[in-house]
């Protein structure tokens, strides 16, 4: 249910998909003119002549804003395109990019905090549907479900509109009140609801709780600037200074600001350890060093990673393992080591350049080749350029760690994968449906309910009815699986995205794997320290 939920957010986001892989980000500062180099002046007066050739002779007439800074969210024009040449993560953000990568590095916006995607409806016109509302916001209290179509916004008809057309309309300011009319599967008429907006704050540090007693799981899901705050209260809630382990989970995070990476690594190391340091043409190195330090608790961690796990997410990964304070497992990360600075080139407008490269504690530059991959490839397809492993460093305690390509965890680990008969279920949104299908009729579910065999026959009544292929000898085969999707579902409808990830994260493979890995993290560190001890003169 984690991967369908950061998919969702994955396909509303495309307009920032360059800039939150590439998402180490510096300073803001203000954009300044550079040198009077005369090649530099040469290209630009070649471009002012091309552009007034086309302009003027072109057989229809020629939008300067597509030309120079490309359609809408296609970043296709002359400024998008010559950043291309540069690296993958150079961007140009127009004025609706820019609002958005502000949003997202700001972590909040005022609206009613719900996930919204429009979608084909019955006779084929868009509808928008509510993917999910965000827990604890005005919509959740509003009872708004996950599959509810948004048919009007304050008496307004919402058919044939995009999601961002919408979503302008569920967004203003703090205070004021917006009238939503929503269908729902199995109800006969639409439900009428005011919603009172409110401060929408997107957590970066979304799911902290103790997932065995003395072991925390804590997820981040991005590098927002509340990031160190909400890891510092998710600490204090699952009772730091009596952990006996804690999984840190960084798998699909994307990165984000490059202070907030160091400022979280800043709690797991000793005080004056060496977190990462980046440097550039016109960029001197600069350190990052933990300030505050970890206060002494020094409970053993596991992080888990995947090729989605990005940027400033690879640099705590990195830090960790750098200083074998960690213990590292999954799939090889996705391999971000470039550091942009965001220039504001107007009120609405910004560059976000690649300025400086930032390398590991050991010296590892982790950045994966871009130069023989298409762009699309290189970000929907980390896994076809292999790590090259050229570059070999030390950990603390004396262990191998590789550059080049992404983090190499210390324990490689791919997610099994489903079966035909799983597949099946899943390409035909089996579980989403029967939750709508369920609830239609049954209305909700109870905090403590169960998939028992009543369940398991009307579930299989769905399928009948739905025309989706299977067998008994299937459902007596995938039965855990099965009665584990329809719950995390279910559950989900109704008390929402909180509470359906931890029966999630409960059953997931990887995580159960990493609590069996606990004591290899202590015995890590605990190599490290006797490492490092015999080596300093006495």
């Amino acid at each position: 249910m984690k991967q369908a939920r950061r998919v969702v957010w994955f396909i509303l986001s495309t307009v920032l998909l360059c800039a939150l892989l590439g998402g180490a980000y510096g300073r803001q500062v203000e954009a300044t003119t550079g040198s009077d180099d005369t090649d530099v002046k040469a290209s630009m007066n070649a471009f002012t002549l091309v552009y007034g050739i086309v302009e003027a002779n072109y057989a229809d007439p020629v939008d300067p804003d597509n030309s120079i800074y490309g359609p809408p969210n296609a970043n296709t024009g002359a400024i998008p395109g010559a950043l291309r040449t540069l690296d993958p993560h150079s961007n140009f953000f127009d004025p609706r990019a820019f609002a958005l990568l502000r949003e997202d590095q700001e972590g909040k916006y005022y609206g009613v905090g719900m996930q919204i995607q429009a979608r084909p409806g019955k006779m084929g016109k868009l509808v928008t549907v509510v993917v999910a509302p965000i827990p604890g916001s005005p919509a959740f209290r509003a009872g708004l479900r996950p599959g509810d179509i948004v048919a009007k916004v304050d008496g307004k008809s919402t058919d044939g509109m995009n999601t961002d057309q919408v979503a302008k309309m569920l967004k203003g300011p703090k205070g004021t009140q917006v009238h939503v009319t929503v269908t729902r599967e199995g109800y006969e008429q639409p439900l009428e609801v005011d919603i009172t907006r409110d401060e929408i704050s997107t957590q970066s540090v979304d799911d902290a709780f103790m997932i065995r007693p003395g072991v925390a799981y804590i997820h981040i899901s991005k590098f927002n600037e509340n990031t160190n705050d909400e890891l510092t209260d998710a600490l204090r809630k699952v009772g730091e200074k009596n952990l006996q382990g804690l999984i840190l989970d960084l798998r699909g995070n994307p990165g984000g600001l490059l202070q907030e990476a160091v400022d979280v690594s800043d709690h797991f190391l000793e005080k004056g350890q060496l977190i990462v340091y980046h440097s550039g043409r016109q960029s001197p190195e600069k350190r990052y060093r933990a300030q505050r330090g970890d206060d002494g608790n020094e409970y053993p961690i596991v992080i888990l990673i995947n090729r989605m796990t990005a940027s400033a997410a690879e640099i705590v990964t990195g830090a960790l393992q750098d200083h074998d304070r960690a213990l590292v497992i999954g799939e090889p990360s996705f391999g971000k080591g470039l550091v942009q600075t965001v220039y504001q080139l107007s009120e609405h407008t910004g560059l976000a350049l690649t300025t400086a490269h930032y390398y590991t504690p050991s010296g590892r530059l982790i950045q994966r080749d871009y130069e023989n991959v298409s762009l699309y490839d290189y970000y929907y397809h980390p896994e076809l350029t292999k790590p090259t492993h050229a570059e070999v460093r030390l950990t603390d305690g004396g262990r191998e760690v590789y550059g080049g390509g992404g983090i190499t965890p210390d324990i490689q680990y791919t997610d099994p994968k489903m079966d035909p008969a799983q597949e099946t279920l899943v390409q035909h949104s089996a579980f989403y449906n029967f939750g709508k299908y369920y609830l239609g009729i049954h209305k909700t579910i109870p905090m403590d309910f169960e998939v028992n065999a009543a369940v398991l026959d009307e579930f299989k009544q769905f399928l009948a009815k739905e025309k989706i292929p299977f067998s008994d000898v299937e459902m007596t085969a995938n039965l855990d699986f099965v009665k584990n999707q329809i719950h995390i579902s279910l559950v989900r409808f109704i008390y929402g995205d909180n509470e359906s990830e931890k029966i999630s994260i409960e059953n997931d493979p990887l995580v159960l794997k990493s609590l069996d890995s606990i004591p290899q993290a202590k015995e890590l560190m605990a190599k490290a320290k006797r490492y490092v001890a015999s080596k300093t003169p006495r």
